[in-house]
């Protein structure tokens, strides 16, 4: 077996997790900037920037959907790639990989076509007012044409990832990251396209990533490789894909429905100010979750694999040092954010009013954040361990069951403040019902396997 492989059974869990965590944490920061910097560079826009600012906000819920189908198809085949190749079945990984790779391909498609025609009509519904609907258009309309690219950029990477190869998964998105640091300006000012500019950097910075990660899985280096004969739907693989990513899909997508239900509520009980508030919180927001995301990312195929192997108590450790690390992690962040809102703030925007409104309901929004740590843990391992049905409320759980509610209630009583409120009762709420929940089943689950 090669050495990435056999280095997920034996390696000592914590320098194991260290090495597959930090390029994954560091591809995920560096993911972020592809919406970060767009916002960035557009909130400081002269004159126009606040609500150009705002008017890009709105454009969220459709990539996060677009977000969800990849990790639907990535998260979904890539723990079942893992515990593949923990079995010594690398043929039947590389059909996952295969009928992937397809899949991604035919929902680009789908979601494209979707999206160009229905753009307008949904922006409204996502919030939009007549001052930022054209704002808005104009970056959708480009970044929809890059929808594949985004798709195989995303989806395809976990199976990299997946395989213990950390270090290229993180180079992935580095190119791409990089590229989109250098464009945004060219476009945004230098060729005055605002707007337009960043979503066309934003699209050839993901093509350059999405080419990057396909010259791999068809090279010598990886032990999973798209081959054509692969390329097929097969009924039986994609149930087994859908089971698992339906969980980390629903994550995603319900992040979507979330930021509708926030924005239409600060349009409806305040205004372009207030949505303009929730854009730069959301943008601060990804700064935190995907990061730590991305720890959990990298205990992931630690745990698959020592799981699919047999070998429980590898798996075990893996989730303690886990929890350990992504509660610490949101901790720190949580204090950072509460404690200075307005050094953050200020990143995003010179606006005077903007800023000042941003700085008091921050603390608020993220003074739950703390708890995430314990949440993306517990939501990793049982994906890890193909525990779909209980990923599934999981995912469901804080957003669906808890934050929406909140949302929609709260101000109903507390005016446009409940619906920063609602955010960190469903983080804290939520969190905690994930460990219990795991306390519970982790014997019952373990055993199981131990005993098959």
């Amino acid at each position: 077996m090669a050495q990435s492989q056999s280095e997920l059974g034996t390696k000592p869990i914590g320098r194991l997790l260290f090495k597959l965590a930090v390029p994954t944490v560091i591809a995920q920061l560096i993911n972020v900037l592809y919406n970060i910097v767009d916002r960035i560079y557009i909130g400081n826009i002269p004159g126009t920037g606040a609500l150009a600012l705002t008017g890009l906000g709105v454009t969220f819920p459709i990539l996060m959907i677009i977000s969800a189908f990849a990790a639907f198809v990535g998260m979904g085949a890539a723990p079942l790639a893992s515990m593949q190749m923990g079995a010594g079945k690398n043929e039947k990984a590389e059909k996952i990989l295969g009928t992937s790779t397809l899949l991604l391909t035919l929902l680009a498609v789908v979601l494209t076509t979707v999206f160009l025609i229905f753009k307008r009509p949904l922006l409204y519904l996502f919030g939009a007012s007549d001052n930022i609907i054209g704002y808005a258009q104009d970056y959708i309309s480009i970044y929809l044409l890059g929808t594949v690219f985004v798709m195989f950029s995303l989806g395809l990477n976990a199976f990299i990832s997946a395989q213990g190869f950390a270090t290229t998964a993180m180079l992935s998105v580095l190119i791409g990251a990089v590229s989109n640091i250098v464009l945004d300006p060219i476009f945004i000012f230098a060729l005055n396209m605002g707007v337009r500019g960043a979503a066309l950097a934003t699209i050839i910075s993901q093509a350059v990533s999405a080419v990057w990660i396909v010259w791999f899985l068809l090279g010598k280096k990886t032990h999973l490789r798209i081959r054509k004969e692969n390329l097929r739907l097969t009924p039986a693989l994609v149930g087994s894909i859908a089971a698992l990513g339906v969980s980390p899909f629903i994550m995603q997508s319900t992040e979507s429905l979330v930021n509708i239900v926030l924005n239409r509520g600060l349009q409806n009980y305040g205004g372009d100010l207030y949505v303009g508030t929730l854009t730069i919180m959301t943008s601060l927001l990804q700064f935190i979750m995907l990061p730590t995301q991305g720890i959990a990312q990298g205990a992931q195929p630690i745990i698959s694999y020592n799981f699919g192997a047999g070998n429980a108590g590898r798996a075990k450790e893996t989730f303690r040092k886990l929890l350990t690390v992504t509660l610490s992690f949101t901790v720190l962040c949580c204090l950072a954010v509460v404690l200075f809102p307005s050094v953050f703030a200020r990143i995003f925007t010179p606006d005077a009013q903007l800023l000042g409104m941003t700085a008091t309901v921050m603390p608020i929004y993220f003074a739950g954040i703390w708890a995430f740590g314990i949440q993306i843990a517990c939501q990793i391992t049982f994906l890890s361990l193909g525990q779909a049905k209980i990923s599934l409320f999981l995912a469901l759980l804080r957003k669906i069951f808890l934050l929406i509610p909140l949302a929609l209630l709260l101000p109903r009583f507390f005016g446009v403040m409940g619906i920063y409120w609602a955010e960190p009762i469903a983080d804290i709420a939520a969190s905690c019902t994930s460990l219990v929940i795991f306390l519970v089943k982790r014997k019952q689950i373990f055993t199981r396997r131990e005993t098959a």
